[in-house]
């Protein structure tokens, strides 16, 4: 049995675009239509100290891998010289079992997390979208900040956040990709005319909303990877269109992340035509999501199978 292990450096050199991200992701969500692809409901632990625990499982037949990714956030591990969130996905044959690869669950976290949302705009922003607001400018917001580029034609990038160390390395990674970059004062002033917004601001405990969606302009589209735990309730309402990652999934939440009677849909239906996507330009639109293990599932299926194909594995001899 030969298991692989794929570490940070090793998926960063495999240089996989959003194209194949996206495709990959698809794949799976039009065969969990068909009964080729399973999605459970995310495990969490919450407990008092502010830690939060997580694990997800996602299966398929084609491709045939099983995926768990388990995952820790502690919002004191920076104190420790440690990044906040860790995770690790173990990758199995879906149909013998025999464990493939263990595989650095950042990478396939901050990836699929900017795929999942490129799936959604794809569908549910203005093809000519140009600005982009980042609130929250850690991890997710340079993996999105890659992921839009690529589907848009960006012009200007737009920061905020708490610490002002990520949001200058923010503004600085945008500007070196050819974007005009602004550091913004207040969140309103990031989003209040810009076509795209993405919000990844760090779960806490007992987090503060304010985030206002009537702030954003007419034919907005905002990916909120947040669980919308920052957004002012009363405002999602100003959203024309909400569609999130799994209806299955949030039924079994404790919490629901907006309104049920809100929902359009989830991305399932998004890409398999049963949830409509943006129909007019004015529309405000939004994809709200907790996370979707058969992100995590495509992400570590494709890395282990391009890993395959450039360093197969020597075929020992008796």
């Amino acid at each position: 049995m030969n298991l692989r292990y794929l570490s940070r450096e090793g998926l960063e050199s495999l240089n996989l675009t959003i194209e194949e991200v996206v495709e990959s992701i698809e794949h799976l969500l039009r065969g969990s239509r068909h009964s080729r692809a399973w999605n459970a409901p995310k495990a969490v632990i919450t407990p008092p100290d502010g830690r939060y625990m997580m694990a997800t499982l996602a299966a398929a037949d084609d491709p045939p891998y099983l995926a768990v990714k388990s995952l820790l956030l502690n919002p004191r591990n920076p104190q420790r010289g440690l990044s906040t969130l860790n995770s690790l996905v173990v990758l199995l044959d879906s149909d013998t079992g025999a464990p493939l690869a263990v595989i650095d669950g950042n990478w396939i976290t901050a990836v699929r997390t900017a795929g999942l949302s490129a799936v959604a705009a794809r569908r549910l922003a203005k093809p000519d979208s140009s600005v982009a607001a980042f609130i929250g400018c850690g991890v997710q917001a340079h993996s999105h900040l890659r992921a839009l580029a690529a589907l848009f034609p960006l012009k200007e990038v737009r920061a905020f956040g708490r610490g002002s160390a990520n949001r200058d390395a923010l503004c600085r990674t945008a500007e070196q990709m050819g974007f005009a970059a602004l550091a913004s004062a207040t969140a309103r002033d990031a989003v209040s005319d810009a076509d795209l917004v993405v919000s990844s601001v760090t779960l806490s405990p007992r987090p503060v909303p304010f985030l206002d969606a009537r702030w954003l302009r007419s034919g907005a589209f905002a990916t909120i990877t947040d669980a919308a735990a920052p957004w002012v309730a009363d405002g999602m309402s100003a959203f024309d269109r909400i569609v999130i990652d799994d209806t299955g999934q949030e039924s079994a939440m404790a919490q629901p992340m907006v309104p049920p009677g809100m929902i359009a849909g989830d991305l399932t239906g998004l890409v398999n035509g049963d949830t409509p996507g943006r129909s007019t330009d004015g529309e405000r639109t939004a994809f709200v999501f907790r996370g979707l293990a058969l992100g995590d599932l495509a992400l570590a299926g494709l890395a282990y199978r391009r890993v395959c194909e450039t360093a197969p594995v020597p075929t020992r001899r008796s």
